[in-house]
């Protein structure tokens, strides 16, 4: 089992600990679909209880990134098409509305660091750093609406697709087209023109799907 661990015996938050651990190992692909998650191993490489960890996968399970089979015991959950339209169904409509939030009470500050994640995520060589560019550049964005429930809601939908989102821009042309919109998106903020914004990022988000359902379809078909 691949993970990033720390000694946390005399943590206040170990659930935390362990908790960030696990998702960060499960959104970025260390941990596979189907993977079993062992309450005893994960205590001993954190050096810790089963009780903070039963508390971590617990919340792991409420966020949709696990989920407790009989005999198997916690195990990295996996999605359906018809979950992950779902999924992106509503992410356009939440990220299209908070970013059309956003853009009036956007400042230089903001638009300068959406500049220069953008063009960091056009030219970063490494695939494993794509995701969280690509969420540093709409985060940044989106925080200036100043709602954090919504920022909240983006998180928990994307930690459940994330791993595939990533595979799909490994695999497919899906970088080329992600930083393209992403320059259109951010032109529009600068402009000041809120409704555009918030329709480009809603086109991005279902483009981004479709490409996402595409690429599973056809690897599932070869699996099978």
């Amino acid at each position: 089992m691949k993970l990033e661990t720390v000694d946390i015996r005399q943590a206040a938050s170990a659930a935390d600990i362990v908790y960030e651990a696990l998702r960060k190992a499960i959104i970025e692909g260390d941990l596979a679909e189907g993977e079993n998650l062992r309450q005893d191993q994960i205590a001993s490489m954190f050096n810790t209880s089963r009780i903070p960890v039963r508390e971590a996968l617990s919340r792991l399970e409420q966020h949709g990134l696990i989920t407790t089979q009989r005999y198997k015991g916690a195990v990295v959950a996996g999605l359906s098409i018809e979950e992950i339209v779902e999924i992106f169904e509503f992410r356009a409509l939440v990220e299209a509305e908070v970013i059309r939030l956003a853009v009036p009470k956007m400042d230089r500050k903001t638009l300068d660091t959406a500049r220069r994640h953008c063009d960091e995520f056009g030219r970063e060589p490494d695939s494993a750093r794509w995701g969280e560019i690509n969420r540093n550049f709409h985060y940044g964005l989106y925080e200036a609406a100043r709602r954090p429930y919504y920022l909240q809601i983006v998180r928990a939908s994307l930690d459940r697709i994330d791993r595939y989102l990533r595979a799909q821009l490994t695999l497919t042309d899906g970088m080329t087209r992600a930083h393209r919109e992403h320059l259109v998106i951010l032109d529009a903020c600068v402009a000041g023109d809120a409704q555009r914004a918030g329709e480009l990022t809603r086109d991005h988000v279902l483009g981004a799907g479709r490409a996402l359902i595409a690429y599973l379809e056809e690897k599932r078909a070869k699996d099978d």
